[in-house]
């Protein structure tokens, strides 16, 4: 799977799902470090990836536009987490919510339970 890793986490993130077999970047690697939200959804949705974030604006983004990409994985933990712990946490979730994301959906990643909700919202 191909994800774009926003500037709210660590690269350390890109580092974990590089060494899995996925395809990842972090905004940092491709000028985006100080993008909006809006000029993150144009590169995810150009380079069909993922976006990975702790922002809750992407969803609400994709909500008030009706798109249908790209798909977001959004983590809500209430705990803080060292990076290579959240690298872990995504890594044993991305499996069973892989299809949702192939498809469009926003999924968010919370301490005891996942929500998907498949795009457009």
């Amino acid at each position: 799977m191909r994800f774009l890793v926003d500037q709210n986490l660590s690269p350390l993130i890109v580092e974990r799902l590089n060494d899995a077999g996925h395809d990842a970047v972090h905004t940092s690697e491709l000028g985006l470090a100080s993008a909006s939200d809006l000029e993150i959804i144009r590169a995810a949705t150009e380079q069909s990836r993922v976006v990975v974030s702790a922002d809750t604006d992407f969803g609400t983004l994709l909500a008030t536009r009706h798109a249908a990409a790209p798909s977001v994985l959004l983590i809500r933990l209430r705990s803080s987490r060292r990076a290579a712990e959240l690298g872990d946490l995504l890594l044993a979730n991305v499996d069973p919510v892989a299809e949702d994301l192939d498809a469009g959906a926003v999924v968010v990643l919370e301490d005891e339970r996942m929500r998907v909700r498949r795009l457009p919202i």
